[in-house]
């Protein structure tokens, strides 16, 4: 198995483009398997959507350098080739002085060569002196190669490909030109999450389009000769080890909720449940022991969701009946009574209100300041997912306005939450939360939620 990481200088580089492109071409004749450094929902679906294989996330500060392992060696099953795709710049992470979080992090724990995006728009020699840099920094990130993104005419290429090779003693396997057609591509990946079964013509015409340029200036054989080659790694960890299922929990999956790591459905097997999806925009409730509702767009669906009366009134009956429901972001959006959405926020002059499922008595507004990064936390012992610490992130527009009575299961020590300092919200034995967190790191949590399902 041949492996590479995609890192850029800095976010927007273009290393996402570049890397969905790569994974595409590669997929051709090769069966590729992807990663995506962070926590992120939309870049893996595009990553997922091009290789035909789940993309997998892996995060170094979320996760233990054991978990990242395990999870690298259990997507590597059966691969040819592994692409892992960098998060912002290569160097960046939780913290200043600590590579924690970042990219280089993830590179150095899997033994990975990187493949660095250089954005040379309006430089030449300077871009030696960048990926020279890059290479000082920590010598134990191995940089084999360079991209060069947004070049313009032969002169420049030239000269900046001349330096880099020079003084930095490594190939440039890639000089993409800067066009508009393909910048303009590249703007609107990123947006709107891909999901399989789903009409995506404008997605896959941009990809094309990508795919186009990709082909014609990076030099492919040139990049896999760059690439780590070995047997692939041997999965050490039990954690995805599939027991038989005894409890069916119902998995929120449509257009309105699908941010959900690939990991979940293997640590739910793992955990003796099965999963049975279900659509809160077409679907009755099925009957499962319970529910789980992750983050999307309900904003999008507000219309489509409040005309669902079945779906919003079977998840307040089993709620009150006491079926477990754990719920994130979006999907505690839904929980609540009442979505309302500011004047041309949903492209209407307006305002608009939205019912909800109502299991949690409040009111989600839109937009609101916008909430993003990493949150640190404990759960308490009386709660769907039981007494645990946990690291995840949020990532939201929205405020949600809950009733001053709501008890909450999370106190974060690092984080926003639904109150400052407070998240997951508890009613009866539904938990619904702004944070988002992994299945692998925090499978403790998932297992108690689980047991809580068998009654």
């Amino acid at each position: 198995m041949k492996s590479f990481l995609v890192a850029g200088d800095r976010s927007g580089s273009g290393k996402t483009s570049i890397t969905l492109a790569l994974s595409a071409l590669l997929s051709a004749a090769r069966t590729v398997q992807t990663f995506k450094v962070g926590m992120d929902y939309i870049d893996p679906s595009y990553l997922a959507g091009v290789t035909g294989r789940p993309c997998r996330n892996l995060d170094g500060y979320v996760m233990s350098p054991e978990e990242v392992r395990a999870v690298y060696a259990h997507g590597c099953r059966g691969a040819d080739v592994a692409v892992v795709e960098g998060v912002r710049g290569l160097f960046e992470g939780a913290e200043a002085l600590t590579d924690l979080g970042s990219t280089a992090a993830i590179a150095k724990q899997l033994d990975l060569p990187v493949v660095l995006v250089v954005n040379a728009r309006s430089i030449t020699r300077s871009a030696a002196a960048i990926v020279k840099g890059f290479q000082a920094f920590d010598p134990d990130v191995d940089i084999r190669g360079v991209i060069l993104n947004n070049v313009t005419g032969t002169r420049h290429r030239e000269k900046a490909v001349r330096a880099i090779e020079h003084y930095c003693g490594i190939p440039v396997v890639g000089v993409i030109p800067r066009t508009e057609e393909m910048e303009l591509a590249m703007r609107h990946l990123g947006l709107v999450p891909y999901r399989e079964g789903q009409e995506h013509g404008e997605f896959l015409t941009r990809i094309e389009t990508v795919k186009r340029m990709i082909a014609d200036h990076v030099d492919l054989d040139g990049l896999l000769a760059l690439a780590r080659e070995g047997e692939p790694p041997a999965e050490e960890s039990s954690i995805y080890a599939a027991v038989e299922p005894d409890v069916r929990i119902g998995v929120a999956l449509d257009e309105a909720f699908n941010f959900y790591y690939a990991d979940l459905f293997d640590i739910l097997s793992s955990c003796g449940a099965e999963a049975v999806p279900f659509s809160p925009v077409h679907d009755r409730l099925p009957e499962a022991d319970g529910y789980v509702l992750g983050g999307g767009y309900p904003e999008l669906f507000g219309a489509e969701l409040e005309a669902n009366i079945a779906m919003r009134e079977g998840l307040r009956e089993v709620s009150r009946n006491g079926v477990p429901i754990y719920a994130e972001c979006g999907g505690l959006i839904y929980l609540t009574d009442r979505m309302v959405l500011a004047p041309g926020f949903a492209g209407s002059g307006e305002e608009e209100t939205y019912e909800l499922a109502g299991v949690f008595k409040g009111t989600t507004r839109m937009p609101a300041r916008r909430m993003l990064g990493y949150v640190v936390g404990t759960s308490a012992a009386k709660s769907p997912v039981g007494e645990a610490a946990f690291r995840g992130h949020e990532f939201h527009y929205s405020s949600v306005d809950l009733a001053p009575e709501t008890r909450f299961a999370y106190r974060l020590s690092r984080g926003s939450g639904i109150r400052d300092g407070f998240d997951g919200a508890v009613r009866d034995r539904t938990i619904g939360s702004y944070t988002h967190l992994h299945p692998v790191t925090s499978r403790g949590m998932l297992a108690h939620f689980v047991d809580c399902c068998r009654g």
